[in-house]
């Protein structure tokens, strides 16, 4: 799987991610959904594997787009009621606003998420999403989120389990984030299990 696309200009992202070796699909699945000055990023690992996995996910994915702008937390809790009646969840979300220029995210379990500076003092630095043990539909724990200014050129990556971790470390400056979101996807992937990677570069201001 891959894709890639320009969100309002406030955006750009790339995705690439494999289903489990003989699964009949994908449990992990990308969100990247714009709203009115910004636009939110999520990526959602359905439990277990298969089409039950790929239907959780899909109801998150669902979810989410009905209210792209509202608060990371808030989004969350939509999910874990209306996810109940599946087998869960785990993801992460990431909103820009680029009005104030920051990112605010927040997950539960484990999907990864990094924040790469791409300039200034901090080039290179790297912040981490705050994550809580649990299953969104299932068992949520309570919620916290975290918010980091940026800059253009910063770069959001979140991947599943099955990408393994360090992923962030061999990111290159510059590079479309589709051909970063592939790259990490080759040299991370596990062969063992569903992975999927978004890479999300954040580009300022909606024109």
């Amino acid at each position: 799987m891959s894709s890639a696309a320009l969100i309002n200009d406030v955006v750009e992202w790339g995705v690439a991610g494999r289903a489990l070796a003989g699964a009949p699909v994908s449990g992990d699945l990308h969100l990247v959904e714009p709203f009115e000055g910004g636009a939110l990023a999520a990526v959602i690992d359905g439990l277990g594997h298969g089409r039950e996995a790929a239907f959780a996910a899909r109801a998150a994915a669902t979810a989410l787009s009905r209210r792209p702008g509202a608060l990371v937390t808030d989004l969350i809790q939509l999910c874990h009621q209306e996810l109940r009646a599946t087998r869960g969840v785990v993801l992460s979300l990431a909103s820009f606003d680029a009005v104030r220029g920051v990112v605010t995210w927040a997950g539960v379990g484990d999907v990864d998420g990094v924040l790469v500076r791409a300039s200034g003092a901090a080039k290179g630095a790297r912040e981490s999403i705050p994550l809580r043990g649990g299953v969104v539909g299932y068992r949520l724990p309570p919620l916290r989120e975290a918010a980091w200014p940026v800059s253009r050129g910063d770069l959001l990556i979140l991947a599943t389990d099955g990408v393994r971790h360090g992923f962030a470390a061999t990111v290159a400056d510059g590079r479309p984030p589709q051909a970063i979101a592939e790259a990490i996807i080759a040299d991370h992937g596990r062969s063992t299990d569903d992975s999927l990677v978004l890479v999300v570069r954040y580009l300022g201001a909606a024109s």
